[in-house]
């Protein structure tokens, strides 16, 4: 039976800390659970949240309708085969003890996506990624229920239109479907390693490992993410605020002449990738704090909370970095984290 809470405090459940409120709000641990909401008449009085671990999240204002807490959990094997095993997991489980799950049954293809913060409901919406490796490598399919009538349908790769940080779930499918569940396809022996990232290659070549494992690429990503990023649980954040920009050769070429060491990660024949890590730390705002909340001193795609920082001046924080580099080099950010 479902059970649905009146002004309910969201600071313990959104990384940045933001002392937000919500008007209702409930936590859903089975489909039938989510069915039988879709019933009450909250639901159908008040707009809706879905939320998962607060990892990707900037609450701007308290929230004046039902946040949806997702909390389906449980991690099966659905199919193995010699090569390859089909592992489903709940919407509500932790992201990297899915990773760790995996890493310990010897099953590759999630070792690059180590310590990634959130849930696993999360991923395939924000097709998360990290190190050269993207969730929509290995997604197979991904459930979910439709938020008018209840009904389950099951996505394929696909059905879910991955892109750069994006899927259907934050376009055309945004705030129609709950997921409950999704089913990644992993190697089993014959592991395809990605380990092009420089940063993983020193850290390999630092330890003298010349034929790593899984474990030991997940370990290396693990020691660069800890090594860059705060811990949310320390210091609020959520992790990298804005996306990398892809700009064409023909802009990168002319950005070049004035920035020779300018870093890059070739996109395809026509577009490159750069570092938006690199274009705000260029503008000057790596370290930089502003009362209660700043911009990471050793990762300038981080802003932080310092403690009592409201959304509103981050949200403040993000727009005059935004300006800045568009300014400076002609390029617009955009963000990775969603803004309530």
């Amino acid at each position: 039976m479902i059970r649905i809470e009146e002004n309910v405090s969201l600071k313990g459940l959104n990384t940045f800390g933001v002392d937000v409120t919500a008007a209702y709000f409930t936590e859903i641990h089975t489909e039938v659970q989510f069915q039988e909401l879709l019933l009450h008449p909250i639901y159908h009085g008040s707009r809706h949240l879905i939320l998962g671990g607060g990892s990707n999240i900037l609450f701007t204002k308290h929230f004046d309708g039902l946040v949806i807490k997702a909390g389906v959990s449980g991690i099966s094997t659905t199919k193995e085969y010699d090569h390859h095993v089909f592992v489903k997991a709940g919407s509500g489980d932790n992201w990297h003890q899915l990773v760790l799950h995996c890493l310990q049954h010897g099953w590759g293809g999630v070792e690059n996506l180590s310590l990634i913060p959130g849930t696993v409901g999360a991923a395939p919406m924000q097709n998360i990624g990290a190190y050269g490796v993207e969730i929509k490598d290995v997604i197979e399919n991904v459930t979910g229920l439709d938020m008018i009538t209840g009904d389950i349908r099951v996505f394929n790769n696909a059905d879910c239109l991955f892109n750069y940080r994006e899927s259907v779930f934050k376009q055309e499918l945004k705030e129609k479907y709950f997921i409950s569940s999704i089913t990644l396809r992993l190697t089993k022996g014959k592991h395809q390693l990605n380990v092009q990232y420089g940063a993983i290659q020193d850290v390999l070549r630092h330890q003298h490992i010349d034929h790593p494992t899984i474990i030991d690429v997940s370990k290396a990503v693990i020691s660069i993410r800890q090594s860059k990023l705060p811990d949310p649980t320390v210091i609020g954040n959520a992790g990298s605020f804005f996306k990398n920009p892809a700009i064409s050769e023909e802009a990168f070429t002319l950005l070049k002449k004035g920035y020779p060491t300018i870093p890059f990660y070739p996109v395809d024949n026509q577009n490159v990738k750069v570092p938006a890590g690199w274009l705000i730390e260029q503008s000057g705002w790596k370290g930089k704090k502003i009362g209660r909340i700043g911009v990471h001193p050793h990762q300038a795609l981080v802003l932080v909370n310092y403690g009592g920082g409201s959304g509103d001046e981050i949200l403040e924080l993000a727009m005059k970095i935004q300006s800045s580099v568009k300014d400076k080099f002609g390029i617009a950010l955009t963000t990775e984290v969603n803004v309530v």
